[in-house]
Formats: structure tokens, C-alpha cells, sequence
């Protein structure tokens, strides 16, 4: 499980914090199970420090698996690089499908009813490294985004003054709010001065994800992403579906489409029930245990799977799969006598602790 995970250290227990990294297109998080053991507190502002790329493990976001609330099967809690939460993100939670699945042994063709600020969403596994994700309907309605931009038929759509350049920017909800500008060419964008003013940008009460879009073809997208929270990324799921919707009902592109963004493509298909479907790749990076907040370094230092081969009951629980490899190898070479025996060495050796001898 990850989760809380206790290991020993100076003969003290220690609580550590275990963690799955997923991509999705490039798009990073770090994952954490706290739907039957609740997460260890881990104090100051956990998104920003785990997902610092050089002090932290690194990542774009910070994604909880929880008890759900209201009747769906898990509840999912994003928090940017930034600290801020995230309403919805759709590489996210194909990655936190890929995670639950890993976890649980769940084959192609699971789906879970995810809980989210943005609603209950419904991802579900394909073949290979693939989830697909009905991700509800797009919210067109200034309020819902939110924005200041004024109603149109069919989305808010306005020109707006943008570090000192005049834009054509259309708004769209997908449980976040995004602003979507079609250029003509994405590499003479100045991309870098552009994407945090927008996101910034007064028209944009709560800030906004940016998407700067060239149509190649009617079915062919592409996208750069400056992300709310984040800055730029190399993929944004609800991104490319809000571009989808946006570009379709400007005429520029038909309701299914391929949308190619830094990290890769992204299927977007806004079907005949006004529902839209992602589908792309999900993918394990690596694990890890961190020691909690106020644990002793001396954590890191353990060699788990010594502490496995040496007595642990349960090497299979081991959250380090390279841990979990070498304590099981350790034991398949053992015959049932030498069990024996090692259980009880291990058992007089933890008895002597206790005892403080």
C-alpha cells in the first residue's frame, strides 16, 4: 500500500510517506494512497517542497487518493507545484486512474467514479499504457468559468490588452478555467512574456490555464501550455479538450481531434451527448518512501531490504519494489528449516531490543 509505512530506526518507529511519480505527456505528479490509512501530516507546504525539481522529488502537481464523499468509489485532491488546488486536471487523473490500478491489480476495462472539485469524473483503462476519461461538459457560461468576458454566441470570446498586444481570447470551464488564443504561428509566439500575463490577467478572476492554439488541419491541433499554478507544461488534458471546444464553436476544427502538445498527443473527441473524451497515456516514472515530517534522517540511511531478509513478516508490503525483489529472491532461496530458524533469531534479536540489552 502507500501510504503510512513504519520501519525502525535506532529502535525507534518512524513513519514514512510513500509516493508513486506518473506521467502523462510529460505532465508529472507525484501520488499518495490515503483512502483506508489516512496520510501522515507532513507539515509546511507539501506541494511546493515535494515538487521542487532540485530540493524535492519534482513534479508538476501533487495528487491525493481519498475517501470519496458522495457516493463515488475515491475522491482525488490536486495541488499544484505552486500549493494552490487544482479544481480538475486531466493528464492528473489518468495518471491517478494508472496509480489506483498499479495498486490494486485492476485490469483494462476498470473504471472508477472519481470525486473532484470539478465534478464526478470516470476514467478508465485501455490496453498498454492508455486511459481514456469522460470528462463531462465544457461550461460556457461566463459565471461557471469564471470570467469577465462577456457572454457570446456560443462562449465568451473578447479582445483583451496582454503585455502591451492586443489578443482574441475565448474562455472555457472544464471544471478549471481556461483562455484559449489561436495564432498563426506558435514559434514566433513570444510565449514566455505572453502566458503568465494572461494567466494573470484581470479578465480571469481565479487566474486562468493559457493555451496558445495553430490549426494544421480541421482534425489536427497544436497547443502550447502555460498552466495556472504551474507555468509552462508539457501537456494539459482539460487544456486540450477546452481547445477542442473553443476552436470548434470559432469554426476552425470538427468536434474530434488529434491535439499534438510538447509532450505528445492527446485524442479529443466532444461527442453527440455534448460530453467530451480524452484519451492518452499514462505512465509509472518511480517510487519511493519519504521520511515524515520530524522523522530522523537516519531513515534514509536503512537498508530496507536488510531490514526484510532479517525478520520483516511481510516483504511482499514493502513499498520499495527494489526492496520488495531482493527480500522475496532472499527468501526463495531458503528452505523451510532455515525459515525456521531465521524467524527465531529475528524474534530473540527483537525481544533483546525491547528489553534494551
Amino acid at each position: 500500500m502507500v501510504g503510512g509505512h513504519t520501519i525502525r530506526s535506532g529502535g525507534q518507529s518512524v513513519l514514512t510517506r510513500s509516493f508513486r511519480k506518473y506521467q502523462g505527456l510529460g505532465n508529472d505528479f507525484i501520488l499518495m494512497d490515503g483512502r483506508t490509512t489516512p496520510l501522515p501530516e507532513m507539515g509546511g507546504d507539501p506541494a511546493k517542497e515535494l515538487c521542487d525539481r532540485r530540493f524535492g522529488i519534482g513534479g508538476d502537481g501533487l495528487i491525493l487518493a481519498l475517501p470519496p464523499q458522495q457516493g463515488g468509489d475515491v475522491r482525488m485532491q490536486i495541488l499544484n507545484a505552486d500549493g494552490s488546488e487544482a479544481e480538475m486536471c486531466g493528464n492528473g487523473i489518468r495518471c491517478f486512474a494508472r496509480f489506483l490500478a498499479d495498486l490494486d491489480g485492476s485490469a483494462s476495462g476498470t473504471q472508477w467514479r472519481v470525486e473532484t472539485p470539478a465534478g464526478l469524473m470516470i476514467p478508465r483503462l485501455l490496453e498498454g499504457d492508455q486511459v481514456t476519461v469522460d470528462m463531462g461538459e465544457p461550461f460556457l457560461e461566463p459565471a461557471s468559468i469564471p470570467t469577465n468576458l462577456a457572454a457570446g454566441t456560443p462562449l465568451p470570446d473578447g479582445e483583451l490588452q496582454v503585455a502591451g498586444i492586443s489578443l482574441q481570447v475565448a474562455a472555457v470551464g472544464m471544471g478549471n478555467p481556461h483562455a484559449v488564443v489561436q495564432v498563426d504561428d506558435l514559434e514566433s509566439l513570444d510565449f514566455d512574456r505572453l502566458g503568465p500575463a494572461l494567466e494573470q490577467h484581470p479578465a480571469f478572476p481565479a487566474r486562468t490555464n493559457v493555451h496558445f492554439v495553430q490549426v494544421h488541419a480541421p482534425d489536427q491541433l497544436q497547443v502550447r501550455v502555460w498552466e495556472r499554478g504551474a507555468g509552462p507544461t508539457l501537456a494539459c488534458g482539460t487544456g486540450a479538450c477546452a481547445t477542442v471546444v473553443a476552436t470548434h464553436l470559432r469554426g476552425a476544427c470538427a468536434r474530434q481531434a488529434t491535439v499534438q502538445l510538447p509532450g505528445g498527443p492527446l485524442q479529443i473527441d466532444w461527442d453527440s451527448t455534448n460530453h467530451i473524451q480524452m484519451a492518452g497515456p499514462a505512465v509509472f516514472v518511480f517510487e519511493g518512501v519519504l521520511p515524515a515530517a520530524g522523522g530522523s534522517d537516519a531513515v534514509e540511511a536503512i537498508d530496507c531490504a536488510s531490514l526484510c531478509s532479517d525478520g520483516c513478516i511481510r516483504p511482499e508490503a514493502c513499498p520499495s519494489a527494489a526492496a520488495r525483489e531482493q527480500a522475496m529472491t532472499f527468501l526463495d532461496r531458503l528452505s523451510l528449516d532455515d525459515m525456521v530458524g531465521l524467524a527465531n533469531s529475528s524474534l530473540e534479536e527483537r525481544t533483546r531490543r525491547r528489553a534494551g540489552f
